[in-house]
């Protein structure tokens, strides 16, 4: 059971416009377990944000948590165009056929959360139950404005030092982490190649994101009210995506989602700390 309860590293090929590319996923727990969670991240994070969460749920759960397509260890798409949903949702498709199981629970940090719904609010859909983690029916174009000032950019930094920095100073609203923390963010999202220390991601995900999603904030609330499943929302207390009228609206709307915010934390909380891990554990396992 020990060894069963260590993180695995596996991967699945997707298909897309200009032939394949490879998606990797992280899986925790026994692989014969009958309950899983597939934890997806934000637009420009890994699976990897997800380490403490799995490790808390790989007793009760088989986690798996995908690098999506351009990020982390996952291979970019030959077409920068493709970075979109629909891609999104046939490679969770695929994952899960990989898996071979007929249902998951599903944990979605923003861009997560939004393939999450699309996943949850098909007929027959694959998902059981949904946490939205900071992430809704509505997405404010200041937030919208605040990501897209820097998601994309192909930087270089000559040292690990400079790299951290501006990866802190972005990533403020994720909270006061710890310094370990930090560090465990960082290992998995700062590479290192021949020209200098580099965001881990494809920059070309910022240019669907750039021409798509900045003219008006966006608003989904025909395809939240047509979830069925129980949802869970998480909010950060200072978000800047999710609104705090937003987010009272998904309790009364659609599923009626269960709510919970996280005080001293905008967007997004990062499901790290004990007192995040465990009401998601309890809401799960109730």
């Amino acid at each position: 059971m020990g060894q069963e309860l260590e993180r695995r590293e596996e991967w699945v090929r997707c298909p897309d416009g200009r032939g394949s590319h490879r998606m990797v996923y992280s899986e925790w727990g026994p692989r014969d377990h009958p309950r899983v969670l597939v934890c997806v991240h934000g637009l420009t994070r890994n699976g990897r944000d997800f380490d403490d969460l799995a490790r808390a749920l790989a007793a009760d759960y088989r986690v798996v948590c995908p690098d999506v397509a351009g990020r982390g260890r996952s291979e970019r798409l030959a077409d920068p165009a493709a970075y979109g949903m629909p891609q999104y949702l046939a490679d969770m498709l695929v994952l899960l056929a990989r898996l071979n199981v007929e249902q998951v629970d599903w944990l979605g940090t923003s861009m997560g959360g939004l393939i999450g719904m699309g996943l949850a609010a098909l007929a027959d859909t694959p998902v059981r139950r949904l946490i939205l983690n900071d992430v809704g029916p509505v997405i404010t174009r200041a937030a919208l404005e605040r990501i897209a000032s820097y998601v994309g950019e192909d930087r270089r930094w000559d040292s690990r030092e400079e790299a951290s920095r501006y990866f802190r100073r972005i990533c403020a609203p994720f909270g006061a982490l710890s310094e370990a923390q930090w560090q465990h963010l960082e290992r998995h999202s700062l590479v290192q190649e021949a020209g200098g220390w580099r965001l881990h991601h494809d920059p070309a995900i910022g240019e669907p994101f750039r021409g798509n999603y900045l003219a008006s904030e966006v608003e989904l609330w025909p395809l939240y009210e047509a979830i069925s499943c129980p949802v869970l929302a998480l909010r950060g207390a200072d978000s800047d995506l999710l609104t705090r009228e937003a987010w009272q609206a998904m309790g009364t709307r659609g599923p009626r989602a269960s709510l919970l915010e996280v005080p001293q934390v905008g967007h997004a909380p990062m499901l790290m700390d004990d007192s995040q891990i465990q009401p998601v554990r309890d809401w799960l396992l109730a």
